[in-house]
């Protein structure tokens, strides 16, 4: 009799270890891990971290900072992050090609007219550099090699009747920036906001140009499959807090002091100056357009910055399912009429 109840006993600490540990596991399997930019495009992410809608979800997200979106995709790729927030560049469109596993499940930001991500120079340079068509033989920077900011300065010499061909590109972290300009390094710059109006504010930059873009979507979140697979009822939460994220920043909800601080936490640019830095868009109902990812393909292939040189099918790279379970449960957003941004 005492050897069965030892064994009893045994056994029961044994399926209370086996217990116990399943639910460390399953809490550890709720964490979902990313990478960001601390720039304001990025704002979905601190408004769903500071307002609950994650841990609403019972998520932990993990977030890391890096000089570009595009390194998302790199860690992505190696299975450091289950998710990932940045723009289509280079990178994700030969990973796509080259078999890497991942969907886009949602937009993130789209720009419009004064953009978010404007064109900046030095300005102790003004006199000399007054138009983007002054730019012919001069260095530009990106935030990161074959990122989506490439497009950005795509169209703004495009508009000012340039191509590529007329400029030397770069890539310099966004945070280095200013002194880049300052030393020479670098002519001019897609600088992120709310980067631009600090360093404004500082006397440090002058905005060369910020409305060359209108309209377009070039960043996206993405998750990899095994997160998708493996653990759906995460993807789904994760999705429906990012939702809620993205309503909160329809206009009324982006021009006010409590998000602006939130944007400061992440950034560490005041929030008197996130209020007149020039704001980025968000879908409230999350439509990914793909003729826009169709479009970020056309330009890198011509570029010649991919490894294959015929457009592949983007289609199968996206999954609109989360978005619309998560509408299910939200319900559909009527965005509000746009107003217009403070400070311009």
């Amino acid at each position: 009799m005492k050897r069965t109840m030892r064994l009893m006993a045994l056994l029961l600490v044994a399926v209370l270890s086996l217990s116990a540990l399943g639910t460390i596991v399953a809490q550890e399997n709720r964490t979902v891990r990313l990478g960001y930019v601390p720039a304001m495009i990025y704002a979905p992410l601190y408004i769903a971290i500071e307002r609950g809608y994650f841990a609403a979800e019972n998520i932990t997200v993990e977030l890391t900072p890096l000089q570009g979106g595009s390194d998302s995709v790199v860690q992505l790729a190696a299975g450091n992050f289950d998710a990932a927030v940045g723009g289509v560049g280079a990178g994700l469109l030969n990973a796509a090609k080259l078999g890497l596993e991942f969907r886009i499940v949602a937009p993130m930001h789209t720009e419009r007219p004064p953009i978010a991500s404007p064109l900046v120079i030095s300005a102790k340079r003004t006199a000399e550099i007054k138009s983007v068509a002054d730019l012919r033989g001069k260095t530009v920077s990106i935030n990161a090699a074959g990122a989506a900011t490439e497009y950005w300065v795509y169209l703004a010499l495009k508009k000012a009747g340039l191509t590529m061909k007329d400029i030397t590109l770069t890539a310099v972290a966004f945070r280095d920036v200013p002194l880049a300009l300052e030393s020479g390094a670098i002519d001019a710059a897609i600088l992120g906001e709310p980067f631009a109006t600090l360093q404004k504010d500082r006397g440090v930059v002058a905005v060369l140009a910020d409305d060359f873009v209108d309209g377009i979507t070039v960043t996206y979140l993405y998750m990899g499959l095994p997160l998708l697979r493996e653990r759906p009822e995460i993807a789904e939460g994760f999705v429906r807090a990012y939702l809620r994220a993205l309503r909160d920043l329809d206009d009324a909800g982006w021009l006010n002091e409590e998000t602006a601080a939130i944007i400061e936490k992440y950034t560490n640019v005041p929030a008197n100056v996130v209020l007149r830095a020039n704001r980025p868009y968000y879908d409230p109902n999350g439509k990914i357009p793909l003729a826009d990812l169709e479009e970020l393909q056309r330009y890198f292939l011509e570029r010649g910055a991919l490894e294959y040189t015929e457009p592949i099918d983007l289609a199968p790279f996206v999954d609109t399912s989360l978005v619309e379970k998560a509408i299910e449960v939200l319900g559909e957003y009527k965005p509000k009429p746009a107003a217009t941004p403070s400070g311009y």
